[in-house]
């Protein structure tokens, strides 16, 4: 985990090495379809069913995952990914990769240089090695970790999580209203878990089964 290119900034030091358990990602960021099938209204100020849905809050993301484990009569658990499984799977299962796919932000992602000033469709740009859309770019992405300047100096070497409470939560992958400096793989801020914006979205992971880590797009039925 970290910046391998030295063009990042300390909180994304000290690279280190991390083991994850097995887990299944979203192969796109949860779009405005899906949220509306489980929740009372799309607060997205983009409108669109294939658009990724924002204007979310953290608790408001913890509970379409409780409501999406519901609707799958306990089949499955759903949750937002941790900080080491959202870069492992950003970086094409720990690739040294400086976007999500590659080195060139043009053809992965949206951002301030090409997305026209909003969200865009999900699964537009070209896919990282596993398969997964939009990690770099379009919105910003929830984690499941508090959010610490130095959490890298704390992180154990087996699926590592930043619990210390705090203010804000973890949010990766940058968004269409950042630059492209910003979508790189490594990039991590802070976020108020109460707060929300045109510019972050989230996908889910699911965990509890036997299989290697693959791409899978939630199934939501009612």
């Amino acid at each position: 985990m970290g910046d391998t290119f030295g063009e990042g900034i300390e909180n994304e030091q000290p690279v280190h090495e991390v083991h994850i358990d097995n887990f299944y990602i979203g192969r796109y960021q949860v779009t405005q379809a899906q949220w509306k099938k489980l929740m009372p209204e799309n607060p997205s100020q983009f409108s669109g069913d294939q658009r990724p849905v924002e204007r979310v809050s953290f608790n408001a993301v913890l509970e379409f995952a409780k409501r999406l484990t519901d609707a799958n009569q306990g089949q499955f658990t759903f949750m937002l990914p941790t900080e080491a499984q959202w870069e492992y799977a950003a970086r094409s299962g720990g690739r040294d990769e400086k976007y999500s796919g590659g080195d060139s932000f043009e053809k992965l992602a949206w951002c301030e240089e090409n997305s026209g000033n909003s969200t865009n469709p999900v699964g537009k740009k070209f896919p990282n090695g596993l398969g997964l859309y939009d990690m770099s770019g379009n919105v910003w992405e929830w984690c499941r970790d508090y959010f610490m300047e130095k959490a890298y100096r704390y992180h154990e070497e087996k699926n590592p999580i930043y619990s210390k409470e705090g203010q804000d939560r973890v949010i990766r992958g940058g968004g269409w209203n950042t630059d492209s400096w910003s979508v790189r793989c490594a990039r991590r801020l802070g976020f108020p878990s109460q707060f929300f914006g045109a510019a972050l979205g989230f996908r889910l992971v699911l965990l509890k089964h036997p299989s290697p880590i693959i791409s899978s797009e939630l199934k939501i039925e009612k």
